[in-house]
């Protein structure tokens, strides 16, 4: 029986061979989840519907189940049709999760293409793909090692 919250057969099979460095990316709705991922990469697909599942929701369940070292997003536009001009209100609460599992991480954002290329690497074991609509929801975990 687990003991975390994450109980999807498929993702828990994934994260249990990862080790230390591996990357799991959470995408979001608008990602293209089956063209920028890395070579060692699995594609599970949570996306039901528009909203169902979120990114959030997915990164409270892994927070729980496995150590993650870093935390990064990918960083928005400043100019263009997808501009922004302060963080993603997805980040905040990104940070409300991080801190509620008890992790001292700071949410980094990298660059949108250094981002993909940040993806598309070796360590890359998972992508999570939701439904989630919000823009710049994505998120890359880097997972640690666990201490106790």
């Amino acid at each position: 029986m687990l003991k975390h919250t994450l109980i999807h057969p498929k993702i828990n099979e994934i994260i249990a061979r990862a080790g230390h460095h591996a990357k799991i990316l959470v995408a979001d709705g608008n990602y293209p989840a089956s063209s920028k991922k890395g070579p060692n990469a699995e594609l599970v697909s949570l996306n039901l519907m528009p909203g169902v599942v979120s990114c959030t929701q997915v990164l409270q369940a892994l927070l729980s189940a496995v150590p993650i070292e870093a935390v990064n997003t990918m960083g928005y536009e400043t100019e263009g049709p997808y501009a922004l001009d302060e963080d993603p209100p997805v980040w905040d609460l990104y940070r409300a999760v991080i801190r509620e599992s008890g992790l001292d991480l700071t949410l980094e954002s990298i660059e949108k293409w250094a981002f993909y290329e940040a993806v598309a690497t070796a360590d890359h074991v998972l992508t999570i793909q939701t439904a989630d609509q919000q823009r710049f929801a994505n998120v890359l975990l880097t997972v640690g090692v666990r201490m106790d």
